[in-house]
């Protein structure tokens, strides 16, 4: 079991951006100070410069460096969550986690999941495709209203083995009248490794990657 160290590269690159938005605010700001002081030694005594100007020039300003120390700020905050949430996924190595999107990992030829129906179905066909949408297998499947387990062994309908990697299940149910009957799907794991080069982490359920956030329960 082993964890991939998280990259900062995108921290990193929000610290120079403000860091250089602020060198930029501050050499405008001594730009204009030296025209402003130019300006008021050079003005006509008769027709002196009008203090509005210059002073909603020093307020704009003055909410431009706000606003370039709020949105550093909020890129410390974010960087402290995804910290934490590192921290956190850690804690799922060697869990049993179940995803509720379709997807299963295939591993020597056998990937596993569970279907619910919410009311008795006539007919259930069961399809498994693969990562590129193209169809592998198709099954009938159990109709009553439920839980129901399906195990696959990764061949397809002539019998071949296929690759283990990741695969998804869907599942088509209809009843006696014609009208679509209610269905979800699942599949469990277990997490072998935390991976936090992404943007989220995500938890490796033998060769398939699962986003933090799609994991909606863990054992």
């Amino acid at each position: 079991m082993t964890a991939v160290a998280p990259v900062t590269t995108s921290t990193s690159a929000a610290s120079s951006t403000q860091s250089t938005a602020m060198q930029q605010l501050s050499g405008n700001f001594d730009t204009f100070l030296q025209l402003l002081t130019t300006q008021l030694q050079n003005q006509d005594p008769l027709d002196p410069l009008d203090s509005n100007q210059f002073t909603q020039q020093l307020v704009e300003f003055s909410q431009v460096e706000q606003q370039i120390n709020t949105n550093d700020n909020l890129n410390s905050l974010i960087s402290l969550t995804q910290s934490n949430a590192s921290n956190g996924a850690v804690n799922y190595l060697g869990k049993t986690v179940t995803i509720t999107n379709g997807a299963a990992a295939l591993q020597n030829g056998q990937a596993d999941w569970t279907y619910g129906l919410g009311s008795q179905a006539a007919n259930a066909t069961l399809t498994v495709t693969d990562t590129s949408g193209n169809v592998v297998y198709s099954t009938t499947g159990e109709t009553a209203a439920g839980q129901h387990a399906f195990s696959w062994n990764g061949q397809d309908a002539a019998g071949n083995q296929l690759p283990d990697g990741v695969y998804n299940l869907t599942v088509n149910a209809t009843a006696g009248d014609g009208s679509t009957v209610a269905s979800a799907v699942a599949s469990a794991g277990q997490v072998s490794e935390v991976n936090f080069t992404g943007s989220e982490p995500e938890v490796m359920i033998g060769p398939m990657a699962v986003p933090l956030s799609q994991v909606s329960a863990i054992q």
